[in-house]
């Protein structure tokens, strides 16, 4: 039997709600037009679907503010949606090193492992995503579906080592059909 496909997991993302954060040191904030316009424009991009500015306003805005989690946060879902993986993934290794507190950088760069079949490797991004906020849905229902497809991967390798076995498929058809009903 095969595994189904992995469907998209859930994204956090900052956009959303702001994050807040303590930064390491206090920055001097540029002027108030253009603190906002940058990232706002980025944000309105992005959501335009509009990648390739998105990332110019964002990194505009990240030249005067490096540290800024938000901004580089909303980095790294641009270069996801770019396909940009191994960017992507720095971005956010760099964001959970910087700010250990915040979950949704553990939490994408989740879904970019378990995208790529690493569920091991999800399943440890999302349990620290947990620890650094509980209540974060997202990261909770992430787990969840890892560890479905970590389920579903034992069932059909014990399937495959034992052709008498009775049980094992009976599991992999019912975790199949809950991975299969879970495609948004």
């Amino acid at each position: 039997m095969s595994l189904p496909r992995l469907a998209p997991l859930v994204v956090a993302s900052v956009l959303l709600a702001p994050l807040v954060i303590a930064p390491a040191k206090a920055q001097t904030p540029p002027p108030a037009k253009m603190q906002s316009s940058d990232y706002q424009e980025a944000v309105a991009l992005f959501r335009q679907g509009q990648t390739e500015g998105a990332l110019e306003r964002v990194d505009a805005w990240l030249k005067a503010r490096p540290r800024d989690a938000r901004g580089r946060f909303l980095r790294g879902m641009i270069l996801t949606q770019q396909k940009k993986t191994a960017e992507a993934i720095r971005t956010y290794i760099d964001l959970t090193q910087d700010f250990p507190e915040l979950p949704e950088p553990y939490n994408n760069l989740a879904v970019i492992y378990a995208g790529q079949g690493d569920y091991d490797k999800a399943r440890v991004l999302l349990d620290s995503a947990v620890r650094a906020m509980p209540g974060f849905a997202a990261a909770h229902e992430n787990l969840g579906d890892i560890y479905a497809r970590l389920a579903a991967v034992s069932f059909d390798k014990a399937v495959k080592l034992d052709a008498a076995n009775k049980t094992a498929p009976a599991k992999l058809k019912a975790v199949n059909e809950l991975l299969a009903g879970g495609k948004r």
